[in-house]
């Protein structure tokens, strides 16, 4: 079961670093834990089956344009596609 938890949690980390990386990490090796913090959340958001995509778009979003302050004009749209992975990641377990 950890294992299963450990990869799972990796999973949602790669996704977070490719499909959402509103700072555009993704190509720095020594920067592949930047988002762990937040992956951690994404990760007992994922974990717990009431949170939807929309819920974690929403954490993804609110986490780009608040906290980073970025502008929110692309960050919905890699919100959405990140957490739309992410719930994916359901089905692998």
């Amino acid at each position: 079961m950890a294992h299963d938890t450990d990869k799972i949690r990796a999973l949602v980390r790669d996704v977070l670093l490719r499909d959402w990386g509103p700072i555009g990490i993704s190509d720095i090796p020594e920067a592949k834990d930047e988002y762990d913090a937040y992956a951690d959340v994404v990760f007992g958001m994922l974990i717990n089956e009431n949170a939807t995509a929309e819920d974690i778009a929403n954490y993804l979003f609110k986490i780009a344009t608040e906290h980073m302050a970025l502008p929110d004009r692309e960050m919905a749209k890699l919100s959405e596609t990140a957490a739309a992975a992410i719930v994916a990641l359901r089905s692998n377990r």
